[in-house]
């Protein structure tokens, strides 16, 4: 079955201590930084659309772009289902990282929730880094994160498990070494509106990017002031941090 087809009609139960509210508190932090005034934000790989519609409901124009249709069908439906009240709706495209393809500029592009490990070819990232540049106004702000190495090395063997009224998943992670990629083989139980249980099975890989690496990534594709921070927080990442964020700019 392919990514999140069977998932991303349960995700957002699964998901719900992400705490987007505080991932959207942490963007504006970076946004406020920022000399250029930001309007208009991409959310890459959004998934279901939920820091996509808080940062509407925010007062942002915002662009949400995943290559997975089920989880954009999901996003499209959610400000209706849950009454969001937003100055403007979000526009959602069908499309991948690297051919992302936008009708005019944009002020600012996140990329959440190590959604850039889940593109497993450094080639196929690299071109989706010269996407984003292409359509950043001049000045504009690249912000994404990435699990660290250390905590995908740390995670092989591991089995874990989510569990709601609804939902049951089950899932272990395995590392390979040699092609510094982190699977995940999960087993998916959710009940149906007649109440029966029905079982989806799903495979995801995250890839090992090391952080010296992507920040050579950026500057090929042609980003100048380039920082790194830790979770959540504005300070230099630390030893052992699981997740890193980079902070990157277009050139004016």
């Amino acid at each position: 079955m392919a990514s999140y087809e069977f998932l991303a009609g349960c995700y957002d139960e699964l998901t719900r201590d992400v705490g987007y509210q505080k991932w959207a508190d942490y963007l504006e932090r970076h946004f406020a930084r920022s000399k250029l005034p930001i309007h208009t934000v991409l959310d890459l790989a959004c998934g279901t659309g939920s820091l996509t519609w808080e940062l509407a409901r925010r007062g942002y124009e915002t662009i949400g772009a995943d290559r997975s249709e089920e989880m954009l069908a999901q996003a499209n439906e959610k400000g209706l289902e849950l009454g969001l009240d937003v100055p403007e709706k979000p526009i959602f495209l069908h499309q991948s990282m690297d051919e992302l393809d936008l009708y005019g500029t944009i002020d600012a592009c996140v990329c959440c929730l190590d959604s850039v490990n889940y593109v497993t070819r450094p080639a196929v990232l690299a071109r989706a880094f010269q996407r984003v540049h292409l359509f950043l106004m001049p000045g504009g702000l690249f912000l994404f994160d990435i699990n660290t190495p250390e905590k995908l090395q740390a995670l092989d063997g591991q089995v874990f498990l989510d569990e709601t009224e609804d939902t049951y998943c089950v899932w272990r992670a395995e590392y390979s070494k040699r092609r510094r990629i982190c699977s995940y083989a999960m087993d998916i139980f959710r009940r149906t509106e007649e109440g029966l249980w029905e079982r989806g099975e799903e495979f995801h890989e995250e890839y090992a990017y090391e952080p010296d690496e992507l920040e050579e990534m950026l500057r090929q594709a042609g980003f100048v002031s380039i920082r790194r921070c830790g979770e959540r927080v504005m300070r230099a990442p630390r030893a052992g941090e699981q997740r890193i964020f980079f902070i990157a700019r277009k050139g004016t």
